[in-house]
């Protein structure tokens, strides 16, 4: 299992990066959660197989089509076990 925390910066709100992050790492089997930040940027936790995440940091580089990415933080988390879905959080 592999565990990540990343920050994405660009155009990411208001154009479904949440709700379709949240659509990809559900077909990939993960769990954890998304949420919008104040200061304009998404925050994403999300545990599961190590072939999964990488599926999912592939997305995070891109996001939806409304989106534009500019850069994404990764950084190695560590496992929740209270996470069993993947959720938009507020």
């Amino acid at each position: 299992m592999r565990v990540i925390q990343a920050i994405v910066r660009g155009r990411v709100q208001g154009v479904f990066f949440r709700v379709s992050t949240r659509k990809e790492a559900t077909r990939l089997g993960l769990s954890g959660w998304i949420r919008n930040k104040s200061n304009g940027s998404v925050e994403c936790f999300a545990q599961g197989p190590e072939d999964a995440i990488e599926a999912l940091i592939i997305f995070l580089h891109k996001g939806p089509p409304a989106a534009r990415v500019d850069t994404v933080e990764i950084r190695e988390g560590r496992p929740d076990p209270s996470y069993t879905n993947f959720e938009v959080t507020y």
